[in-house]
């Protein structure tokens, strides 16, 4: 038996002896009143993570539970407030605040019956709360009760006359009834009351675009709440609609510019936008636009058949049928497609099909009384894709709005907008493998590393020049710290070449090797641990490790040059995706050769996970992070990566509750995952 192995074997008794069985006791009021104030200078996910504590120590506890689900609120995870205001009142029906939040989490997923519920009930203690009030009247208006909602408009009212915010909804609710006067005067009381009530002059511009195509009017009242809301993207998008049908061209395109910095990912901008540019032949840019929006919702007809359009003026016929065929394979009642297509066989010869395209969009136009094909190519006429199921055509060269600017929300005492995570547009993206290092970027949600014992039980040998460290947060590296990997590395070399090899020599240089990125030679030093190791599962987890950075770095194309690779022959696209899988192949035995030697080891699973995400076999990939969790059920990384695949395997619902757990420990990218799959 090689020496390292000895050691470690010895020190398992001595680290089990030194360990404590019982969990630390913590101080539960102290950390509560901690996470308390977290939750007052909305901190909502440093708050979570001293709520997770309490309630880990004192389940039985209610106040832990509505705290948390007033932090989940507030990061629109309304799944999550929902199930911790409900345990909140099982352990103490008598917290009326807990109702409150239910209630507006459950109006928030749509469940508004069930919210009025809360709200009746809240409101038996609390007659004349505000918000309570506000909001019933908003559930009520949402399931059609307009006559209970008037009822309670007018409580509220009675009771808050100087509530602006009230008679905006009030406002709405008269407007679904066909009554603009009425609905115009709460507005301008509303106004009266707060002349920065944002939302009244988004609702009055929606009046005077609807009702009389007043532009000019709307423009100056959507100005008005710009100016109180500069950084809402919508507005801008309903304003550059202002302003091009006020024939300003260059400000509708700016104000498409800013939504677009504010909101880099909004398809409707994006769509908009596009159309302007091909308006003025900007045909490159329109195309990157439509391109960006397909990308997004690869079945947005509308930017497909725009985008067939442009590829027709730039004379990519194949391009473009490629986008037409599929706007007629979902819309095959639509004339203006058939009669694109008949204009591209005819430009590339086909006139058979160009005869056949051109007969059935007569056919349909004189059908549907629509234009007639003649027209029909520069006709506004499309289906509609935002709603695929509605088949009727709709006119698709025209400039998309927003229509809930004005969204009158439900009230709650700590809305706020600072702290609001959710809305910090990331890059939507599995959380990453967790790896081996000698370096780790702790934050204040995730103050510990990940924990193996193996690793634990090498570092108690203290027999490396460097801990390591489990993480997925590798830090960068100054150049001062490499320098030192070089020097470790040529210490090893000198010592390697005047004693017998050991294998915790070739961790230690593979280590150095994996600092400074030379993922090569970490592999050849690896290889020659489990020559001398075989058993030991660290050594497999980190050629894993450093077979996938070097699989990264192989994906990207961003290693093409050098003398060799300058002479050798290209690798067709075929055999580079074989080289890839072959690579996954590898990583994907080395990480079960792992789980075969230490099945209990949590992030062995989690990696598989990864690697087979990177696989595309989802179905495993699930398989493997519930595992994972099993194993350590507060593995937040493995929640929000199942709960990605569950989104794109379209199980929202399990998605959501994944997510919600995500975040709630402490995964951030969880709440804006959320929110973009709320919208």
């Amino acid at each position: 038996m090689c020496i390292v192995k000895k050691i470690l074997l010895l020190l398992v008794v001595a680290v089990s002896a030194a360990t404590p069985a019982a969990v630390a006791q913590i101080d539960t009021q102290q950390v509560l009143r901690v996470g308390q104030n977290a939750l007052y200078f909305e901190d909502y996910m440093l708050s979570i993570q001293y709520f997770n504590q309490v309630i880990q120590a004192k389940p039985y506890l209610a106040q832990p539970y509505f705290l948390r689900a007033v932090a989940k609120l507030n990061l629109e995870d309304y799944t999550g407030a929902e199930a911790d205001a409900s345990k909140a009142i099982d352990l103490n029906p008598f917290i009326t605040d807990a109702y409150e939040v239910r209630g507006v989490a459950r109006q928030n997923l749509g469940r508004d019956a069930d919210a009025i519920s809360d709200y009746d009930h809240a409101l038996e203690l609390l007659p004349r709360n505000r918000q309570l009030l506000f909001n019933k009247a908003l559930a009520q208006q949402n399931i059609k009760d307009n006559a209970a909602a008037d009822s309670t408009f007018a409580d509220l009212l009675r009771y808050y006359p100087n509530f602006d915010n009230g008679y905006l909804g009030r406002a709405r609710l008269r407007l679904e009834a066909g009554d603009t006067i009425a609905a115009i005067a709460d507005i301008d009381k509303a106004l009266e009351i707060n002349s920065s009530a944002a939302n009244a002059y988004v609702m009055r511009a929606d009046i005077a675009i609807h009702r009389a195509q007043d532009y000019k009017a709307a423009l100056d009242d959507m100005d008005r709440a710009i100016k109180l809301m500069p950084r809402t993207t919508g507005l801008y998008i309903n304003r550059a609609f202002l302003r091009y049908n006020l024939d300003d061209y260059f400000g509708a395109m700016a104000d498409y510019d800013y939504a677009l910095q504010l909101d880099p990912i909004n398809s409707m901008a994006l769509f908009n936008r596009g159309l302007l540019e091909a308006e003025v032949s900007d045909n490159d840019r329109a195309l990157s636009d439509f391109t960006r929006v397909i990308d997004l919702n690869p079945n947005d007809y509308r930017a497909l058949y725009n985008r067939a359009a442009i590829y027709r003026a730039k004379g990519n016929d194949k391009a473009a049928l490629a986008d037409i065929n599929r706007v007629i394979e979902a819309f095959p009642d639509f004339p203006g497609a058939f009669y694109m297509r008949y204009a591209i066989y005819r430009n590339t010869g086909n006139l058979r099909a160009a005869e056949r395209d051109y007969n059935k969009a007569l056919t349909l136009a004189r059908n549907a009384k629509e234009v007639s094909p003649d027209e029909a190519d520069n006709s506004s006429e499309t289906p509609d894709a935002i709603s695929p199921d509605d088949l009727t055509a709709n006119r698709f060269a025209s400039l998309l709005t927003i229509d809930d600017n004005a969204n009158i929300e439900e009230e709650y005492n700590n809305q706020a907008i600072r702290g609001k995570v959710q809305n910090n547009n990331l890059t939507i993206e599995p959380a990453p493998m967790i790896e081996l290092s000698f370096y780790d970027a702790p934050s204040e949600l995730r103050r510990e590393s990940f924990f193996i014992k193996e690793i634990d039980d090498l570092n108690a040998t203290r027999m490396l020049r460097h801990f390591i460290v489990v993480t997925n947060a590798v830090p960068t590296l100054d150049a001062d710290i490499i320098a030192g990997h070089f020097k470790s590395i040529d210490y090893y070399n000198s010592y390697l070449a005047t004693h017998t090899p050991r294998a915790i020599d070739f961790i230690g240089r593979a280590m150095d090797f994996i600092t400074v990125r030379d993922y090569a030679m970490a592999i050849k030093d690896i290889d020659r641990v489990i020559a001398l190791t075989p058993d030991y599962a660290p050594a497999y987890l980190m050629r894993a490790q450093a077979r996938y950075r070097q699989y990264l770095i192989d994906k990207s194309g961003a290693v093409n040059a050098g003398t060799d690779n300058a002479a050798a022959e290209p690798i067709d696209h075929i055999t580079r995706t074989q080289l890839r899988r072959k690579a996954l192949d590898d990583i994907l035995q080395d990480i079960n050769r792992v789980i075969e030697l230490s099945p209990r080891m949590d992030v062995a699973w989690y990696d598989k996970g990864n690697i087979l995400i990177e696989m595309q076999d989802f179905t495993s990939a699930i398989a493997a992070f519930s595992r994972a969790i099993d194993l350590k059920p507060d593995l937040g990384e493995a929640y929000y990566n199942r709960g990605y695949i569950y989104l794109k395997l379209g199980n929202e619902r399990a998605g959501i509750a994944d997510l919600s757990k995500a975040g709630e420990l402490g995964i951030v990218p969880a709440y804006n995952l959320i929110k973009r799959i709320s919208r």
